[in-house]
């Protein structure tokens, strides 16, 4: 079979089971989301066996000790995505929830209710975990979903794909509400990308060359997450200790993630004295700074930056540091250079706060606080399935209500419009 019509049969069939999965019960969704967890740990062994076929190849292959890190499926790993299915099962199921009623003047009630988006395709690099967190979030939310993973982790994500979906059929659901492609061929992405008739949503995760590619050739709407260019502004008048804690942390703890904060705002009045304050800590981390003139008078351990630097996704231990007039230079700074990931403000100044806030647009904003925390999990919607830096139809980590849409419902006792 064709490459071509091997995908269009699995966007036939996961539409087909999506008409199912949109009527299929909060119980019996949370049960299959529990068997799969159990069945994960049961064959935690079987799936390791896969597993070190992908880390042999990636050896062959001389991948970079990062992404063999990411393949890697040891028992702590399979356990949180067990614990990660479990977790989605026990997040209130947001179909069928009526929202805004009102009574209109003729009697008829008017509402919106929340019903799933339909075929969701995810198509993702490196970690095979992806392949039961997106399994767990479309599955509760009522929705189908066709997964094409990279080639490096193609055992791993199969041998997932293959213990999830015989729970599927266990209970007399579809094994095509989840379905893997099984083959590596580039052709495949493509041809997942025409299916416009079956498939509602893409959602690629991975590098920005990846999501470039998914963006430029799909025929479907694309949740897009180009890169993660987060900044902090720490304020005249903010607490030193407090500040320099938030941001030793959006740097330090986890470099290599899209919510680390790659660019530091200094409002001018405490540069002189926060600049050097900090760059110690950070040098002390091993973190190499790249300063605007001002910053590199005030800290000779800073290297000169240039234009590049403001715009750098680094995902390293790098971090760019601008001196600013203040918090209007600041905003116009973000503006000119945000990937509309997160931003945050240190202050503690209530009025600057609440400027930030209303201001700076990106998906999320926050005060006095790490952007390290822009994460679905840590602002309480259990997981997420990305981030869509793209204001249409979500803005913002994205969880379960993400995943489904809402219409309208119409009650009356028998009113006519005259």
């Amino acid at each position: 079979m064709s490459v071509t019509s091997q995908i269009q049969q699995l966007a036939n069939n996961a539409r087909q089971a999506a008409t199912v999965m949109a009527n299929t019960s909060s119980t019996i969704k949370n049960k299959l989301l529990c068997r799969m967890a159990d069945a994960l740990e049961q064959q935690a062994k079987e799936l390791q066996l896969e597993n070190t076929k992908d880390l042999s190849t990636a050896r062959s292959n001389n991948l970079a000790a990062a992404m063999i890190d990411r393949l890697t499926l040891n028992d702590e790993r399979i356990k949180a995505m067990a614990d990660g299915l479990r977790e989605v099962a026990n997040l209130p199921d947001p179909v069928g929830e009526i929202s805004k009623m009102w009574r209109r003047p003729n009697g008829i009630q008017v509402g919106r209710m929340r019903i799933p988006l339909g075929v969701i395709g995810i198509i993702f690099e490196s970690r095979p975990n992806v392949t039961a967190d997106a399994a767990a979030l479309c599955l509760k939310s009522g929705n189908a979903v066709i997964l094409r993973g990279g080639s490096e982790a193609i055992h791993s994500n199969c041998a997932i794909g293959k213990i999830l979906t015989e729970q599927l059929a266990a209970l007399d659901l579809p094994e095509a509400a989840l379905q893997v492609v099984t083959t590596t061929e580039r052709a495949a992405v493509k041809e997942l990308l025409k299916c416009d008739e079956q498939i509602d949503l893409i959602i690629p995760r991975g590098g920005e060359g990846l999501i470039r590619f998914v963006s430029e050739n799909s025929r479907i709407p694309v949740i897009k997450h180009y890169k993660g260019v987060c900044h902090t502004f720490v304020d005249a008048g903010a607490d030193f200790d407090m500040a320099s804690a938030i941001c030793i942390n959006a740097k330090v703890q986890r470099p290599g993630v899209c919510n680390a904060m790659e660019t530091l705002l200094v409002h001018q009045e405490i540069a002189p004295t926060f600049v050097p304050y900090l760059a110690k800590q950070l040098l002390q981390h091993d973190v190499e700074l790249r300063g605007c003139p001002a910053t590199c008078a005030i800290c000779d351990q800073v290297k000169a930056a240039t234009p590049a630097d403001w715009d750098a996704e680094y995902l390293d231990l790098i971090l760019a540091i601008r001196v600013v007039d203040d918090i209007d230079a600041a905003i116009e700074h973000i503006r000119s250079h945000s990937s509309l990931h997160t931003e945050v403000i240190i202050t503690n100044n209530y009025h600057n706060s609440q400027k930030f806030l209303r201001t700076v647009n990106s998906s999320v904003i926050m005060v006095n606080a790490s952007s390290r925390f822009s994460d679905g999990n840590q602002l309480g919607l259990g997981a997420e399935i990305g981030i869509s830096t793209t204001k249409l139809h979500s803005f913002g980590p994205m969880g379960l209500e993400d995943l489904t849409t809402r219409k309208f419902v119409v009650l009356g006792d028998g009113q006519i419009r005259e």
